[in-house]
């Protein structure tokens, strides 16, 4: 347990991640310090009520707030430290056990919830030893200034400043709920009635092999309870149960093993359709009955032909490093509009709120890792809202006598594609970075046959037209690392590496980066 004097001298900026807070929650991984405790928890948990009631203007005691978990091993300790922290200045606490980080969401808007906030305890797909806490309202997730208003809140706590620290002789009340049965019945009514199917309107599912992989976070529940009512035979499916330790692989659908091993299920089984989720399920990917990946371009391919179908010329937002035909695609073969924005799924998504607040129609926000937001799901990166979309317009497919990635058939994908982290040694990393970004235009500029692709949000993008290239290249800053992540394609063999040979010349040219 951390002295008094210990949380006074705690450097709490430390854990902000953006709009998420992350740290380290077990020790014994070598140069990791340990700075994400319960007493830490418990004094983010206060913060968050005392938070919520000054933006709610209501009292802490009239306050409930829910919290939920994935499968993480220090998870159920921290849990209890956020709820103990709430619960001990009056507000009301239900407690979620293993949920995911859109249900957290979700509890705030539900009948019978209404939730004035909510916590998800989560890191992602990090490692093993991390976690992290994710803060949601009824307008959405919190934003990078909210959470450092919460820190500096918890500061305020950790010091004793008195106007803070209102402990009452009534604590609130801390319940248990079973909400994660409340969200998949959700995706159950919601796919029922969008398939419509004419014979057997409860199970329109029926006839369809779909595997699940949920890595051993938090998704399971999806086959279990969305999958089985809906009369799917999920045999096959794998992981479901949750495990901290992550045994079978990191639970990812960016990660190249993880991928395979749904893959590789599908093929097994010879199942119709397969599915992968993050540890906290507000991402995922598929696979279709020929064993080939549904992520990244393809996925959003995918998505964006079922979005354009219901929405014509709707706004896709996608992150930058989306590739050509992609772009291609969606304009000339869906007839929408293609908005590249900057890495990030809460600056994807906030683009797209901003669009339609401008009177741009846009209907999805999608990052090629697998964060997909909805403008008809309240702009919530749910990967189980996003693959229940997929498994709609599947099995209305198989009524039709079609495949679902026929949706997807002039797709144009590229020949090639790498990606380097270029690292930088420095302590003004940014500064550094900057500088590289500044100079790779002019020596772009210079290249025969490069042409920097205008309206760029990040980094310098450049189409590289030479008949040995046919491609393009991406390189930008890291959103939180001393990183230059460098993403390279092309649509001719050989083509990523002559466009690599000559950057790397660049690179090598800065005694600071590595590659």
């Amino acid at each position: 347990m951390q002295s008094f004097e210990e949380l006074k001298a705690f450097d709490w900026n430390r854990l902000q991640n953006g709009s998420d807070i992350r740290g380290v929650a077990i020790a014994g991984v070598p140069n990791e310090e340990v700075n994400l405790t319960p007493a830490i928890a418990q004094l983010l948990g206060r913060s968050f009520a005392y938070w919520l009631s000054q933006r709610l203007n209501k009292p802490v005691t009239d306050l409930v707030i829910s919290v939920g978990r994935d499968s993480r091993l220090s998870g159920f300790a921290l849990m209890q430290a956020v709820m103990l922290g709430m619960s001990e200045i009056g507000s009301r606490v239900f407690d979620f056990a293993m949920a995911s980080t859109p249900a957290m969401f979700m509890s705030t808007i539900t009948e019978g919830f209404n939730c004035d906030g909510a916590i998800m305890l989560t890191a992602s797909h990090l490692p093993f030893n991390r976690n992290g806490l994710k803060f949601f309202t009824q307008q959405g997730g919190l934003e990078k200034k909210d959470i450092h208003d919460l820190l500096t809140l918890a500061a305020q706590f950790a010091n004793g400043h008195t106007e803070t620290n209102t402990d009452l002789a009534v604590r609130g009340e801390i319940s248990q709920h079973d909400f994660i049965a409340v969200y998949a019945q959700q995706f159950v009514s919601k796919i029922r009635e969008a398939v419509n199917h004419p014979e057997h309107y409860d199970t329109p599912l029926q006839g369809l092999k779909i595997v699940v992989d949920a890595g051993n976070g938090a998704g399971g529940f999806y086959a279990n309870l969305v999958l089985l009512p809906l009369g799917a035979d999920i045999t096959g499916s794998q992981f479901l149960d949750p495990d901290g330790t992550f045994p079978n692989h990191v639970p990812n659908p960016e990660d190249r093993v993880a991928m395979a091993a749904i893959c590789d299920a599908v093929m097994r089984n010879g199942a119709d359709f397969g599915i992968i989720f993050d540890t906290d399920v507000d991402r995922s990917a598929a696979v279709d009955q020929s064993g080939k990946e549904l992520n990244r371009n393809r996925l959003i391919a995918l998505i964006a032909a079922i979005i354009l179908q219901e929405h014509p010329h709707s706004t896709i937002v996608t992150d930058s490093i989306t590739s050509d035909g992609l772009s291609r695609f969606i304009t000339e073969d869906l007839g929408g509009v293609h908005h590249r924005f900057k890495r990030g799924y809460k600056n994807v998504i906030n683009e797209a709120i901003r669009l339609n607040q401008e009177g741009q129609e846009s209907w999805l926000a999608i990052e090629t890792s697998g964060h997909g937001a909805l403008r008809e799901n309240y702009f919530l990166d749910d990967g189980a809202y996003l693959v229940s979309k997929l498994l709609i317009e599947l099995a209305k497919s198989k009524l039709a006598g079609k495949t679902l990635t026929d949706l997807i058939a002039n797709l144009q994908e590229p020949m090639e594609s790498e990606e380097l982290r270029i690292k930088i040694q420095g302590a003004d990393f940014r500064a550094i970075g900057d500088r590289v970004i500044q100079e790779l235009q002019t020596f772009a500029a210079s290249q025969a046959n490069w042409q920097i692709v205008p309206n760029n949000y990040e980094g310098v993008r450049v189409a590289c037209q030479d008949a040995s290239e046919d491609g393009w290249f991406l390189l930008r800053m890291s959103l939180h690392d001393p990183v230059l992540p460098l993403n390279i394609e092309s649509n001719v063999q050989g083509g990523v590496a002559h466009i690599k040979q000559k950057l790397l010349a660049f690179i090598h040219s800065f005694n600071d980066l590595s590659v």
